[in-house]
């Protein structure tokens, strides 16, 4: 039962001006102060009806008879507001909940017209260095955006794409010919994707007394380009170490692919486009050869596809990336999860394949940057977050914390809570921010398990399991619904409710962290009933329909956890 689209055809009966869709869309939550649910703004019926929005919220009050969902309907202002009965509401949603389980809010594709086939493509590392928490930020984000909008019935492909060459690959490969004296990760004991890294940081540090290493790199580049035997072995043998790297840390990540790209197979493709659509108008070739889109005409800068000695540039490969994904998997919209540096060369790529004649949504899901107490990362001078030592990070404070409450845990299980607790510390942390905010990451507070962090949602939901525990009671719907009438248990009631609608605008809005701000919503709600409602009961009536709230309560903070990727633990 959507209470909001009901409401919307209640009050269609009675708008002609617009449709119930619209209706519906103009709905809102009241201000926390007004005790009702929804409200309808009614400004928009002012001018139609020749009346001020007060007298128009006045009429519609007199006129709307409460269907047997609705306890109150009441004009406030230019405002009419609607209060859910809630022995009603509570008898729905708790049986809803406690049928469907786990399945609860999800769309089944029979039930909609046609799902959408969705492209999502992230965190496209760059193969001359180790991942770094940046891109923890991005892969935190697709993984849950590819979650939220698979559990609402579409059809979701997960690719990542290997930026594999070009210039910055060839001054780690230049640095390491240079000054790595043949030497192999193992000889060394580090990780291979660390092991590459190294060299890209001794290149910047170098060029500082050496300005010719520039030049170098781009004759290392044209060899490449040239299919040079020497040159191309080097960048192999560098490149599998950083997809070893890669793969291991996207295994502790819990990150999988439908489709892998690599920049090298595909940007000579990119160039047979590009060359075979100058026109002189909006792709054209300039006296020093290098092709440019021409982009003034919409708000854009120009943007060149291809320079003058031939080389390729990012977009080059990007055109005919967005064609191979197509013919891969025939999408609706194609996502890319690309920092918000990129802003400006995404609408230009966008530009140019509907220049191209690509109908296809295409949606950059920009964020901001992760910064560190110290400041802002430097992948060139190795100030960095590597990924693997922030997730060893949270690991270990995570262990240190399990050690100091609980004396008696054998190893293998500090070892497993450790693990999920550090996942959920680090993924709730980075997602509960607006993707296209800046903040600053400090591991510390992510662990805490107290506060809006990870580990306090994961306890609330092991603090219900040890409730449950203690009682033989078995829980099911048979219960007496209008026993649940404390203030407390109504809100908590009415935040379940919800849930299904702030699933649905997070996945439609790629915003994961309303999905973290409604679980934390939904946790105090819960604490608060607590301080006022007792669970376990002489009265048995009442402890059954408690232990049945609380479970379904549970039930939603599990769904809600799993899709932002974070495991549950029954205890803590």
């Amino acid at each position: 039962m959507n209470y909001k689209k009901q409401i919307a055809i209640l009050l269609s009966d009675f708008i002609k001006e617009i449709t119930p869709q619209e209706v519906e869309k103009l709905i809102e939550l009241p201000p926390k102060d007004i005790d009702f649910d929804y409200s309808f703004p009614v400004f928009i019926l002012s001018k139609v009806k020749k009346k001020s929005p007060q007298q128009i919220a006045l009429d519609l009050e007199i006129k709307l008879k409460k269907p047997e969902y609705i306890s109150k309907i009441k004009a406030i202002g230019p405002y009419l507001n609607f209060k859910i009965d809630r022995f009603v509401l509570a008898k729905y949603i708790l049986t809803e909940i406690f049928n469907r389980g786990e399945l609860f809010g999800k769309i089944d594709s029979k039930d909609i017209e046609k799902p959408l086939r969705i492209v999502i493509e992230y965190p496209a590392p760059n193969t001359n260095k180790p991942l770094h928490l940046g891109h923890i930020r991005n892969v935190f984000i697709g993984q849950s955006v590819s979650n939220l909008l698979r559990f609402i019935a579409n059809e979701i492909f997960e690719v990542n794409l290997y930026n594999d060459k070009g210039i910055h690959i060839c001054k780690s490969m230049l640095a390491y010919q240079k000054w790595g004296n043949n030497k192999k990760p193992e000889d060394e004991n580090i990780k291979s994707d660390h092991f590459v890294g190294k060299y890209y940081v001794l290149f910047n540090e170098k060029l500082k007394n050496d300005p010719n290493l520039n030049q170098e790199a781009e004759n290392m580049l044209h060899k490449w380009e040239n299919n040079d035997p020497k040159t191309r072995t080097l960048w192999k043998m560098m490149n599998n170490w950083a997809k070893q790297g890669f793969d291991e840390s996207f295994d502790k990540l819990g990150v999988k692919f439908s489709q892998e790209y690599f920049e090298s197979d595909i940007y000579k493709k990119g160039k047979e486009i590009i060359n075979t659509v100058i026109d002189g108008k909006n792709f054209e070739k300039v006296e020093n050869n290098a092709v440019i889109a021409r982009l003034e005409n919409y708000n854009l800068p120009d943007k060149v596809l291809l320079r003058g000695d031939g080389t390729s540039l990012y977009i080059t490969q990007d055109i005919y990336l967005a064609k191979k994904k197509k013919e891969d998997f025939n999408y609706d919209k194609s996502i890319y999860v690309v920092g918000n540096e990129q802003n400006t060369y995404f609408k230009q790529l966008f530009k140019v394949l509907e220049l191209l004649g690509f109908s296809e949504e295409m949606i950059h899901l920009s964020y901001g940057m992760v910064y560190l107490p110290e400041g802002k990362m430097k992948s060139r001078e190795g100030q960095t977050v590597d990924a693997d030592d922030i997730i060893e990070k949270v690991y270990n404070l995570a262990k240190k914390e399990i050690e100091k409450r609980y004396i008696d845990l054998n190893e293998e299980e500090i070892e497993k809570r450790s693990r999920i607790i550090g996942q959920a510390a680090l993924r709730f942390y980075i997602l509960k921010y607006d993707p296209k905010k800046d903040f600053t990451y400090y591991p510390d507070k992510s662990i805490s398990f107290e506060g809006d962090t990870g580990p306090y949602i994961q306890y609330v939901y092991a603090r219900i399991q040890s409730i449950i525990n203690k009682t033989e009671v078995e829980i099911d719907i048979d219960i007496d619904f209008s026993l649940l009438k404390h203030k407390t248990e109504k809100e908590l009631i009415f935040n379940l409710y919800q849930f299904p609608e702030i699933l649905k605008e997070a996945a439609e809005s790629y915003k994961p962290h309303l999905m973290c701000q409604y679980l934390l919503n939904l946790s105090q709600h819960l604490n608060s009933f607590y301080v006022s409602c007792q669970v376990i009961s002489s009265e048995i009536n009442l402890q059954k329909a408690r232990l049945l709230l609380i479970r379904c309560t549970q039930i939603v903070i599990k769904i809600g956890l799993n899709l932002l990727g974070i495991e549950i633990l029954e205890q803590m």
